[in-house]
């Protein structure tokens, strides 16, 4: 399957199917199921969710998309405007999956686990980047 790109500043109201709608002011691609349950998938492009990669030609958003709130639970790719289908993952990798989110997400925003007291992570908060910094980082995934 070959989904089409459009750059966009707001996703219209009713989005069609296989088009993969990008908005550069917002920092977010969306896009229908691949699947055809109709569900509105939201991918934020951020250096913690997904990169987007566009060549001037396709577009690339990595890493996979997982619907696993869906009923459909479908799992892919978009590599160069083309699908492929990737394999259903368990409920326990998918919540692997979210906790190595989460851990990425943490240690870029600057909070590390301290210790574990009675079940209850405590966390404390690492020095932030600067602004600019965190701008910097931001931009360099876009490979305009």
């Amino acid at each position: 399957m070959t989904l089409h790109h459009k750059f966009v500043e707001h996703v219209p109201d009713v989005m069609e199917p296989n088009i993969l709608y990008v908005s550069i002011p917002y920092c977010t691609a969306m896009h229908l199921c691949v699947c055809g349950c109709g569900n509105e998938v939201v991918t934020p492009i951020s250096p913690v969710d997904w990169q987007l990669k566009f060549n001037g030609k396709t577009i690339s958003l990595s890493p996979s998309i997982g619907n696993w709130n869906f009923e459909c639970r479908s799992h892919y790719w978009i590599i160069d405007n083309k699908v492929k289908y990737s394999g259903n993952w368990s409920d326990e990798k998918v919540a692997s999956g979210r906790a190595d989110e989460r851990r990425r997400k943490d240690k870029y925003f600057g909070e590390v686990s301290a210790k574990t007291k009675g079940g209850i992570t405590m966390k404390s908060k690492k020095k932030k980047k600067s602004r600019f910094q965190r701008f910097k980082s931001f931009f360099s995934f876009f490979n305009f």
